[in-house]
Order: C-alpha cells, then sequence, then structure tokens
C-alpha cells in the first residue's frame, strides 16, 4: 500500500464515516476523528466483503462497494456509540 492509497483511504473513510452516521437515527456522541476511524475500518470491512462477493474490482463507480462499506461503518458507528454511552460520560 502506497502514499496516496493511504490518503485516499483516510478520504474514503471520512466519507464514508460521515455518511454512516447520516444514516443512522438518532444523535452519535463520537467526534470527527474517531467518525474517520469508523469509517477506515468500516471501508477496509466492507472492501473485503465486496472482494468475496467478487466486487472488488468493476469499471467505474463500485457502488455496491460503497454500500457496503457504508453498512458496515453505520454498525460500526452504532457500537462505538452503544459503548460509550455505557462506559459513561467521558468529561
Amino acid at each position: 500500500m502506497g502514499f496516496w492509497d493511504v490518503i485516499g483511504l483516510i478520504i474514503a473513510g471520512a466519507i464514508i464515516g460521515m455518511l454512516a452516521r447520516l444514516f443512522l437515527p438518532g444523535k452519535q456522541s463520537i467526534g470527527m476523528l474517531a467518525t474517520v476511524g469508523v469509517g477506515i475500518v468500516g471501508t477496509l470491512i466492507g472492501y473485503a466483503i465486496a472482494a468475496g462477493l467478487g466486487v472488488d474490482e468493476t469499471r467505474g463507480i463500485d457502488w455496491l462497494r460503497w454500500i457496503i462499506s457504508i453498512a458496515v461503518s453505520a454498525g460500526l458507528v452504532a457500537l462505538v456509540t452503544a459503548f460509550l454511552k455505557k462506559g459513561g460520560s467521558r468529561a
């Protein structure tokens, strides 16, 4: 994985993390850095799932890969939010 791949992963993670939070109902109590981190992890897992389904390399925009990544990231945002609520306030 080269330098530009890492930059692309960070950008994709930020976009996917924000989209995941947008699709979840209610307020999520995580910060922007956590959103990007969850988005990066969700993107990596989503891309792996897409590769397992055989849609890792297609011509044009890989909509299915993005949808899977957003869904995985939304689940991760929900888990992180639930974990932070259970752990109490971090003020």
